[in-house]
């Protein structure tokens, strides 16, 4: 599946041009491996999706995008997941 995953950024990567691109697989947790990978290549920003749970859930699961916000350091950009119009 990471295979699978890798490929595909590297494809959409190409189609748009985008050339100085690094992609890793790393196991743990996504907190901590983010967190770890701003600092391991000095990013100027981080990027993160936001699965838009509610405040239970988040409560329960814990939020990656929330945690990284607090501790990455650089800016970090949530992008929420668009609306579904009915």
């Amino acid at each position: 599946m990471a295979a699978r995953v890798t490929d595909k950024t590297k494809e959409l990567c190409a189609i748009k041009s985008v050339t100085d691109v690094t992609v890793e697989v790393v196991e743990g947790d996504a907190r901590n491996v983010i967190c770890d990978a701003v600092d391991r290549h000095h990013a100027s920003v981080l990027v993160v999706g936001s699965h838009g749970y509610g405040a239970i859930k988040r409560a329960v699961l814990g939020s990656v995008s929330d945690y990284c916000a607090h501790h990455a350091h650089c800016s970090v950009m949530i992008v929420k997941k668009p609306k579904t119009k009915h």
